[in-house]
């Protein structure tokens, strides 16, 4: 049966107040009215399907879970990184960024709905059972991850320390499938490892980008020059981490410029739009640098490398990078859930965007390939986000130009026009856990 108009707006209100009003106010002013009539259409017949599955499914349905259902759907068709968080699954996010959890050590995306590997954490359990880029997880256990929801996947890997877990795992290149049985660990968010290669030269990699990456990294480079006397050179590691907060690529940039541009933001509102700038206060790090970068480098690894190489501060060598050039808000709900919402692209020192294209290294390195697959045609394909479904195109316009491959020689420079400033809006995050 059909509800009159004002029963089923009070009906809509009931269900969807959060989704409903977050798209209203996404919507231009100039068009808000035609917006919000075709906005309540649609939302009509989402009403009318609902109330057609309650009265009419062959089973009792779950309205609640037909709304989250919804929602997911809503949000996954947008594009590979936006989607929505359970309570249970916001919390765990909060706690990614702020400590540790257990479970294997993966970053993971859908691709083809499908379970695929974008990066294993270095040091982790799946990292130390030899799982890769590109990893296709067919099962986990008994159960088939085609079409899985990205949480629900994330959900199944993790688990209490000293449990185990199963996957089938199908690598390009295997005739069949083979099983990984990874016992789940706490997966440390130590982001800074450090080390002296030779006298004076030292070697830095950052695996997360989390709330406390600046400050370990800060505290690692004092530790090696106060005993090794000067650092006359550093090595910057930012392969195979492909996400992490926008706040601490920022600062980890910022270590080593003393002006210019870091990375720009650009939306659809006015708010999404900033340009973030290096200080000349705080921390400073002036010796010649070289940033290792690969496919597995993505968002906040590409912030920095994008930084440091349009700034003409260092010398950037390796792969292709992954080209996540998006940027994702996380706006808390009302019952405790979040939306993980692509609002922005992000650009680097000279305008251009990487989405769905990457940073291209001064020096080309190619990646480590196995030795069976040396002819062209069996080179193996890297996962990028211009392979992910859904992918947003490059946010460029028109043509610019390419970045100058350069490294600089890091001299302090006057001090910038603009301090660092924090966004307002609470959580920032580039990679889909």
């Amino acid at each position: 049966m059909i509800q009159s108009s004002s029963l089923l707006h009070n009906r809509i209100s009931c269900l969807l107040p959060a989704c409903a009003m977050l798209i209203l106010l996404l919507l231009p002013a100039t068009s808000a009215a035609a917006g919000k009539e075709d906005t309540y259409k649609s939302l009509e017949t989402f009403s009318n399907v609902l109330n057609i599955l309650e009265d009419n499914y062959v089973e009792k349905v779950d309205t609640k879970k037909l709304i989250d259902g919804a929602i997911k759907g809503m949000l996954n068709s947008l594009d590979p990184h936006s989607s929505y968080l359970k309570p249970e699954d916001f919390k765990e996010l909060q706690v990614e960024t702020k400590g540790s959890f257990t479970g294997i050590g993966i970053e993971v995306t859908i691709r083809d709905g499908i379970l695929t590997v974008v990066s294993p954490i270095e040091g982790t359990p799946a990292y130390k059972v030899g799982l890769k880029a590109g990893d296709k997880i067919l099962k986990i256990g008994d159960e088939s991850t085609k079409d899985m929801d990205l949480m629900e996947a994330v959900k199944k890997l993790r688990g209490p320390k000293g449990t185990k877990v199963t996957i089938s795992v199908f690598r390009e290149g295997w005739t069949e499938l083979q099983e990984f049985i990874i016992v789940r660990d706490v997966i440390p968010l130590q982001s800074v490892k450090a080390k002296m290669l030779e006298p004076d030269y030292a070697y830095a990699r950052i695996t997360n980008f989390e709330a406390k990456t600046t400050r370990e990294l800060v505290e690692a480079l004092k530790d090696k020059a106060s005993k090794n006397n000067k650092i006359k050179g550093l090595i910057l590691d930012l392969r195979n981490y492909p996400g992490g907060l926008l706040e601490q690529a920022v600062r980890v940039s910022d270590l080593f410029l003393h002006k210019g541009i870091i990375v720009s933001t650009k939306g659809r509102i006015a708010e999404q739009n900033y340009e973030y700038t290096a200080h000349p206060t705080g921390d400073f790090f002036d010796y010649p640098m070289i940033v290792l970068v690969n496919e597995g480098s993505a968002s906040a690894s590409e912030i920095v490398a994008g930084a440091l190489q349009g700034n003409k501060r260092a010398l950037i060598l390796g792969a292709q990078t992954f080209g996540k050039g998006s940027v994702q808000t996380i706006i808390p709900m009302p019952d405790g859930a979040g939306l993980r919402l692509t609002t922005a692209l992000y650009y680097t020192p000279n305008g251009t965007s990487i989405q769905a294209k990457g940073i291209t290294p001064d020096i080309v390195v190619p990646s480590e390939v196995e030795e069976e697959k040396t002819t062209d045609e069996q080179q193996p394909k890297f996962l990028r986000e211009q392979d992910l479904k859904h992918h947003i195109s490059n946010g460029n316009i028109s043509e610019t130009k390419e970045p100058e491959k350069q490294g600089g020689t890091g001299s302090r420079n006057s001090p910038s026009s603009s301090p660092f400033t924090t966004r307002k809006i609470a959580w920032r995050r580039f990679a889909s856990k």
